[in-house]
Order: C-alpha cells, then sequence, then structure tokens
C-alpha cells in the first residue's frame, strides 16, 4: 500500500477477523494474463503461512498449462512481485536510451540484490527472491514486450514526458507508485536501493535517465556481496 507501506496480507489482516486470518494466500510470479489465457505453458508460486491452505490453492489453480509450487513465504513472495515492476521502469529507461544487453542485464542483477536486502529485512527468506515471485517475474517484466512497466521507461528513455506517456493510457503501470514506496520503505529499514531511487527520481524529479544511468555507473565501488 502506498501510504502505510502495508503489504496487501497486512491491510487484509487489518480489516478481516483474527479467524480469518490463516486464510490469506497470495498468487504471483512471471504470468503475463495474455499468454495465461492462451494457455501457454506459465508456473507460478502460491504463498500462505498455513501450509494446508497453500497445497489447497495449489490443487486448484494447477492445471496442464499452468504449474503452482507453494512456498510459506508470503512477504518474500508480495515484495518480489511489488518491486521487480520499479526495476523493469528502470530496465526500460536503459532500452530506450539505446543501451544493450550487457546494461540490461547489470539492472536485472542489480535490481535483484537490492529487491532481495530489502525483503529479507522484512523477513523474508532470501531464496524466495531467486524464484518464480523474484527472478522470474523480474527477468519477465524488464524484457517483455507485453510489459507495461518496460513499456513506460522505455518511452522515458526516449525523452518522453511522464504526462505525456501516461495520457490516454487504458492499463496500469504498478511501477510509477511503487518507486515512491520502495523510496520509503529503504529510507524505512535503512538500507540502499539505488535503482529504485533513480527509477524514482526519473518519475519525480524529471531525472533526465541518461544521467541517472551515469550516476549509478559512478557510484562509490564496492564488493558486489
Amino acid at each position: 500500500e502506498n501510504e502505510s507501506l502495508l503489504m496487501m496480507t497486512e491491510v487484509l489482516e487489518d480489516v478481516l477477523p483474527v479467524e480469518r486470518h490463516p486464510y490469506l494466500a497470495v498468487l504471483s510470479g512471471p504470468s503475463f494474463a495474455r499468454e495465461v489465457a492462451e494457455r501457454l505453458p506459465t508456473a507460478v508460486t502460491v504463498a500462505s503461512a498455513w501450509e494446508r491452505l497453500a497445497r489447497e490453492v495449489q490443487r486448484a489453480f494447477a492445471t496442464e498449462s499452468f504449474r503452482v509450487y507453494t512456498s510459506p513465504d508470503v512477504v518474500g513472495v508480495q515484495l518480489g512481485g511489488a518491486l521487480k515492476n520499479v526495476i523493469a521502469v528502470g530496465a526500460g529507461c536503459a532500452e530506450g536510451l539505446g543501451f544493450g544487453l550487457n546494461t540490461r542485464a547489470a539492472l536485472i542483477t542489480r535490481g535483484l540484490a537490492e529487491m532481495t536486502r530489502a525483503a529479507v529485512r522484512r523477513g523474508a527468506n532470501p531464496l524466495t527472491l531467486s524464484g518464480l515471485s523474484g527472478m522470474g517475474d523480474l527477468v519477465l517484466t524488464c524484457t517483455g514486450a507485453l510489459s507495461r512497466n518496460r513499456e513506460v521507461g522505455i518511452a522515458l528513455g526516449r525523452g518522453e514526458r511522464l504526462e505525456e506517456i501516461l495520457q490516454g493510457r487504458r492499463s496500469v503501470a504498478e511501477g510509477i507508485k511503487t518507486a515512491a514506496s520502495a523510496c520509503q520503505l529503504a529510507d524505512r529499514l535503512g538500507i540502499e536501493m539505488p535503482i529504485s531511487r533513480e527509477v524514482y527520481r526519473i518519475l519525480y524529479e524529471a531525472k533526465p535517465p541518461r544521467q541517472a544511468v551515469a550516476d549509478l555507473m559512478t557510484r562509490e565501488l564496492k564488493p558486489e556481496l
């Protein structure tokens, strides 16, 4: 949630009776709706603190073309699904600027690092971010032609203003609002999320995307891990 920074399960826990809390589950992963509707092979993760519920959802949703894995990591699955949208805007910006595959790979990899950093500080299992709801969803959203967040980033990288991009758009690019939440989350957790912060500056402070990439490339040198 943009203002409170609560995850959707936490919002539901605020409004639902306590006895309903065990019945919460989240489904996330690399799954463009069009491809799911066309029954193209897709794999996702369902997370619930109650293992029995996760297995029931798994059985209910699984088909020959839609494979569902279970996880107890509700926090990691939700944060992966939200934060990857911000990184995808950044990857789109780099693509719009005409940068190559090296740049895209760096943004995806370092983007995953800051997503994992945030999720772990919120109590998630770091391995969750290497799975379908983390790396899987991140790769799809950063590279897929159906990605709305990537599309917005490409337009920004080509010099279009955000207001112009959003005019007439019927679909939602979640990364636009989530960029602000990601920066607030980083401040609250006391962690670095440099890509998310630069995406925020591009979106809300009209920072030139080329300058944002240059600033990321010239940050203080440090170990990778």
